[in-house]
Parts: structure tokens; C-alpha cells; sequence
């Protein structure tokens, strides 16, 4: 084969391509009626077709079947009313039933009234009246409508549209997902039938019956009961809400996280977490969260906020269990604290400090780490402190300090400090203020005695087998108990390397006074960016300047007053026509019913 052959062929194809393209659609084509009436008084422009007891009557157009029991068809305008028992087929996809439908040659444009289903593979469709456009594979309803997945549930709504190349759905105004699991309500709802994904747009709930999400903007997964939110969003579990930037959902495993500004609130235990990142586990009533993480136990008089690089909540509603590790700190008005974890327990009141054991060696490092506890003016450490609370007063009640107990507050003049040491330390509060120390065994004292002038007496260093401290106003009253050692020397005489004990850590600076404090020791933190769903891209109307030339196109041929193919368009002006250009065309009026009767 020659060059200049195969161009030729080239060439021809092409323009053969062309030509298909130019091609007006094909017109309509009765494949079966079982009987064809004829009006002379209606012209030869109406066909009445009706069926037989062979069969319906059985229409054919562009790949797409129509049965129905009785049919009106316009020639000019290749236009059919199909009446009774309609059923149409595109494909081996898609299937619709009706009492009545209007289908264009031209326009391609299909309106089916009366108990409309539409199936497809994966949903069914019911409503009242449905355009369906062929050109653009697309079907519309603005008269309420239902669709029913078997694995996603059912969804209402009052407008609806189905995309059948994409198999989506998009549901306007009142909409209404029922699952056997819960039930999603929402302003508009992108739904993929053949994945089961759904996207929400506007204020959505979904309501189970252990969970409540709201959120303005998310997507829900059907299929596996997992969804994502990112506007306004708060997951409520009866006694637990989450709210986030981001927030993860997945029901089967009755789990939740949340990423940027989270707070997790705990209704029943007046307690609110808050941080960049978290995870609830429902079903094993525990919660942690991480990056800046505060807990903040809300009380009628003064707040207890507690800071660590994790925090940990587990243990049913009735007896929650607060658990901060790593770098905790402690603050409320008149008490903070610090140690390498903290551990609250709501129900009994009662807050550990302590170190991790395997740190704990003795050496410098180790003593860093002990655990410390400021209260006006005075310092307390040791291996573990409890701290007791008395939840039904929401006031500090007592605590205890197990194993080098160490008690050390400025004197208030001097630049020495008031030191006591000992095996055990037990304090009493009254009102939140610490008012009675105890130290028990092996007790020693450093004490910097004044006057009512406050003029410095002496120093007192003493041994005894314990020691009581009695906090009076500004004034403190020690007394010394069993095997008592003790001696006041002169301020000269008593050398400045013998005025602190061994293990003595004044660590004053590290006290935190505010909130702010409690976060003093964090590196910088940038919240991640959060990468969100896709932007909403809103679609073109349903009736486009596509369809409206198509349906021009159909009233040049129509010989009616109406054009037949633009009667019944929805919220738009019908383009209706007169016989001569001169006649101005009227509006759309819906005076008449959609489902006509046959004549």
C-alpha cells in the first residue's frame, strides 16, 4: 500500500468521524404497539398507540427501551406520553418505573410522575416526579425523594440529584440518613453509591445511641462506620465531648482522635483536657492526649490544672483516673507542684507525685527529679507525695511525704532558709492553707529564730525523734518530741557551710504561680497543617443553556401553542412559543397535574 493510498484512507476516516458527529439523533422508533389509532381531527402529526394482550407497547430511542401500556406520539416534535405501567432501561444499569413519563427525541430529556423508581446497582430511588436528562447522564427531583442502600441505610430529602456516570447522589435541604446504627441529618450530602461514601456540607449531626457527632463540614464512610470532620466539629459520648479541629471517627471500635486546639470535656467529673492530639478509646473508658496537654479539674472555688508531655484518663465515669507522665506539673492558687508523673484519682481525692523508680539512684540527676510541692512559702519534697482532697468540699484536706521528707522556706528576713528534714512528713490543711506539719523520724531542723521585732535571736539546729510545725498567722511554732538534741548559736558563730542540710534543693525558681508557668520547660510548638477534604465545587444547574438550546431546538418544530419539550421544566421559565415570532411567550404555569390521563 502506497503513501499516498493510506493518506487517502486517512482522510476519509476522519471524515467519516466528522459526519457521525454531525448527525442529528436519531428519531424515536415504536418497535411493537399492539394497536395504532389515528385521529383525522388531531391531524396526522399524533399517533395513539395501545397495547395488546401480546405485550406492551415497546419504544426505542439512543440505547435507551420504554414499555408502557399506552402512548401518545408526536411525530414533528418526536415526542411520546407514555401512560400506565411505564418502564424504561438504559443499559443493563439503569431501570425506571412510573405511571407516566414525557420523553423528547430532541432534548433527550425524560419526566416520569407517579411512584417513580429508579434502580441501580447499588440503591433504589423513589419519588414523585424525576427528570432525567440522557445528554448529561444526570436525573433531578425537587418533590422529596428516598433512597434505600442496603448497607448504608435510607436517605430523604426534598431535592436530589443522581450523577450516574460518578453513581452519586447529591441531596439538598431536609436530609435524613437512617442506619440500624444511627441517624445522620444535614443540609446537603454527597453520596457515592457505589463506595458508600458520603460528604457533609452545613450543620450535620449523626445521632447512635452511645454517640453524637456534629460537625459543619465531614465525611462519613457507610460501608465501615468511620468518618472525618473539620469545621466546628465535637463528638459527644453521654459523659465525654470531643472537640477539635480535626476529629477522626470510628464506630465498630467505639474510638475517636483529634488533632489542633482539642478539648475533651468530662461532664461528670467537672474535668477539661486540652492539647493538640488526642485518642479515645470508648469502650475501655480511657483517653490520652499529648502536645501542650492540660487537664484541668473545674472546681467552684479554685481550679486544680495539671501539665505533662502525655495525659492519660481511664476508668469508668464514677471512678476516673487522671495519670500525667513525663515533666508533670501541678497549679492551682495557693498550691503547685512538680514531678516526673502525676496520678489523680477522682473518686477518693487523692493526687501522687512521683518519680519513676528505675530513676530514682540517688545521684544528682535522680534528685532533680523528685518529686516537689509549694504551698505560701514553703517547699516539700521527697521520693512520693500525696496529696488528699476532700471531693465533696472540693478542698484540700492533707498530705503526706513518704521517705526523705524535706521542708524548706525562706526566712523572712535574712537570705537563710528555714530547713526540716526527716523520714515522713504529714501535713494538715484548713480552708487550702497548710496550717500543721509533722515530721517523723530522724527529724532534723534548721530554724532562724526572731523576735516580736523580728530581730534574729540565733539559729536553731536541732535533732529530735519527730517534730511539730504549726503555721500561726505569719509566725511558725516548732516543737521538738522525744531524744531532743538542740542548740541556738549566734548568727556569727555558726558557719554558712553548716546551714543547709545535705540534700538540701531550694528550687524556688521552678514554682509555677500562673497557667502560663506550667508550660515554661516546653520546647516551641507550630500546630501541622491540616490537609481538610476537598473545597466544594458547586455544580452547574440542571436545567444548563445546553439543554435549554436543545429544548429551543424542539419548539422550532413544535406546531402547538406550547412547546411540549419545555413545558414541564423545573424553576425555570418554560420556552414556550407561538406560532409566529411576533406572539410573546408565555410563563410556566403548573395549573395542570404532571400525570396526565390517557384520552
Amino acid at each position: 500500500m502506497n503513501l499516498a493510498f493510506r493518506y487517502f484512507l486517512l482522510v476519509l476516516c476522519c471524515f467519516s468521524t466528522a459526519l457521525s458527529y454531525a448527525q442529528p439523533p436519531k428519531k424515536i422508533f415504536i418497535e411493537y404497539s399492539g394497536f395504532t389509532v389515528k385521529d383525522s381531527l388531531k391531524g396526522d402529526n399524533l399517533t395513539t398507540l395501545v397495547r395488546s394482550d401480546r405485550g406492551q407497547i415497546h419504544i426505542i430511542h439512543e440505547g435507551i427501551e420504554m414499555w408502557c401500556d399506552k402512548a401518545l406520539y408526536y411525530q414533528n416534535e418526536d415526542f411520546i406520553e407514555a401512560y400506565s405501567n411505564v418502564r424504561m432501561k438504559q443499559g443493563d444499569t439503569i431501570n425506571m418505573t412510573s405511571d407516566y413519563v414525557e420523553y423528547s427525541g430532541i432534548t433527550q430529556l425524560a419526566i416520569a410522575a407517579g411512584k417513580v423508581i429508579l434502580t441501580e446497582p447499588q440503591s433504589t430511588l423513589t419519588t414523585d416526579t424525576l427528570y432525567f436528562n440522557r445528554v448529561t447522564q444526570q436525573a433531578f427531583y425537587n418533590t422529596k425523594g428516598k433512597v434505600v442502600r442496603d448497607s448504608s441505610g435510607t436517605i430523604t430529602s426534598q431535592i436530589g440529584r443522581f450523577y450516574m456516570n460518578e453513581s452519586k447522589y447529591r441531596f439538598l435541604k431536609d436530609v435524613v440518613l437512617v442506619n440500624p446504627e444511627y441517624t445522620l441529618e444535614t443540609n446537603q450530602l454527597d453520596f457515592y453509591s457505589e463506595t458508600g461514601h458520603a460528604y457533609m456540607f452545613g450543620p450535620s449531626t449523626i445521632v447512635g445511641e452511645a454517640s453524637t457527632v456534629y460537625s459543619e463540614r465531614g465525611f462519613y464512610d457507610t460501608n465501615n462506620d468511620i468518618g472525618y470532620f473539620i469545621k466546628n466539629s465535637k463528638i459527644d459520648y453521654n459523659d465525654l465531648q470531643i472537640e477539635g479541629d480535626s476529629l477522626f471517627f470510628d464506630r465498630n471500635r467505639n474510638f475517636a482522635s483529634a488533632d489542633n486546639n482539642i478539648t475533651i470535656t468530662d461532664t461528670i467529673n467537672k474535668t477539661i483536657i486540652k492539647g493538640h492530639h488526642g485518642e479515645v478509646f470508648r469502650a475501655n473508658d480511657s483517653l490520652f492526649i499529648t502536645k501542650r496537654a492540660l487537664a484541668i479539674t473545674v472546681q467552684e472555688k479554685d481550679s486544680l490544672y495539671i501539665h505533662a508531655d502525655t495525659l492519660m484518663v481511664t476508668g469508668p465515669p464514677e471512678h476516673r483516673i487522671t495519670r500525667a507522665f513525663y515533666r508533670a506539673k501541678m497549679f492551682k492558687s495557693d498550691m503547685s507542684g512538680k514531678a516526673d508523673s502525676i496520678h489523680a484519682d477522682h473518686k477518693s481525692g487523692l493526687t501522687k507525685l512521683l518519680n519513676i523508680q528505675r530513676f530514682n539512684t540517688g545521684d544528682a540527676f535522680s534528685i532533680k527529679r523528685k518529686p516537689l510541692l509549694w504551698n505560701l512559702g514553703n517547699q516539700m519534697s521527697g521520693d512520693t507525695i500525696h496529696l488528699i482532697s476532700n471531693v465533696e468540699k472540693e478542698e484540700l484536706d492533707s498530705l503526706k511525704v513518704f521517705n526523705n521528707a524535706f521542708l524548706i522556706s525562706r526566712d523572712t528576713i535574712g537570705e537563710g532558709f528555714n530547713q526540716i528534714k526527716g523520714q515522713r512528713l504529714i501535713g494538715l490543711f484548713e480552708n487550702n492553707e497548710l496550717y500543721n506539719v509533722d515530721i517523723i523520724k530522724n527529724a532534723e531542723i534548721i530554724f532562724y529564730s526572731r523576735d516580736d521585732n523580728d530581730t534574729l535571736v540565733g539559729i536553731n539546729k536541732s535533732k529530735s525523734g519527730s517534730i511539730n510545725l504549726q503555721f500561726d498567722g505569719p509566725y511558725k511554732v516548732v516543737t521538738l518530741i522525744n531524744q531532743i538534741d538542740s542548740e541556738i548559736y549566734p548568727e556569727s558563730q555558726f558557719p554558712k557551710n553548716a546551714r543547709t542540710f545535705r540534700g538540701f534543693d531550694w528550687r524556688g525558681d521552678e514554682q509555677p504561680k500562673s497557667v502560663d508557668d506550667l508550660f515554661t520547660d516546653d520546647l516551641p510548638y507550630t500546630l501541622p497543617i491540616i490537609k481538610g477534604l476537598e473545597p466544594y465545587i458547586e455544580d452547574e444547574e440542571f436545567i444548563d443553556e445546553a439543554l435549554l438550546k436543545r429544548v429551543e431546538d424542539a419548539g422550532e418544530k413544535d406546531k402547538d401553542t406550547v412547546n411540549k419539550a419545555g413545558r414541564q421544566l423545573p424553576k425555570r421559565e418554560s420556552l414556550e412559543k407561538s406560532k409566529t415570532k411576533s406572539v410573546e411567550k408565555k410563563s410556566r404555569t403548573f395549573n395542570k397535574p404532571l400525570v396526565k390521563k390517557g384520552n
